[in-house]
């Protein structure tokens, strides 16, 4: 949900009218609109790119997920952990389409945890392959770009540490 519907949904709630700090919240929002559009733009259009330079630097760091009775030591495994390299990829972009984290957390973060410790998933992999998919994401943004969105990744790394 983006800002201009939480202030809305917020005010109406409260009966009342956006306050002027909340109002100059929704400008500030707009006013960024065009940069969250072209970061996620460049996201989308490099998803490719990211994920297998995250990937190959994941792998590099930890080759005892790729070995034999690693996490992704088969094909179909491998193909499962690059599915979901691109799947936290796309909640990042719809973080920053929406300027907030609530879509992070509500597409893709509830019971995460839950879920790779029932699958054997260790999470402490699942940190890194995040900080991996930020970095690469990162270098292809420019400084102002990768600041606004860095606290994406940071969230998702937060909510599974």
């Amino acid at each position: 949900m983006s800002i201009v519907s939480q202030v809305i949904l917020k005010a109406d709630d409260e009966l009342r009218y956006p306050s002027s700090g909340e109002l100059q919240g929704i400008k500030t929002f707009l006013d960024s609109g065009l940069q969250r559009l072209k970061i996620a733009e460049t996201l989308a259009e490099n998803e490719k790119k990211i994920v297998e330079k995250a990937s190959r630097e994941l792998f590099r760091k930890r080759p005892d997920f790729r070995a034999p009775g690693g996490n992704a030591a088969g094909q179909k495994q491998y193909n499962q952990c690059i599915r979901d390299f691109g799947w936290y990829l796309r909640l990042v972009t719809y973080g920053v389409l929406a300027g907030d984290k609530e879509p992070i957390e509500s597409i893709g973060l509830i019971g995460v945890k839950e879920m790779y410790n029932s699958l054997g998933v260790p999470l402490n992999g699942m940190v890194e392959s995040i900080r991996c998919l930020k970095e690469a994401s990162l270098g292809l943004l420019t400084k102002e770009e990768a600041e606004e969105t860095a606290p994406y990744f940071d969230y998702m790394v937060q909510c599974m540490a």
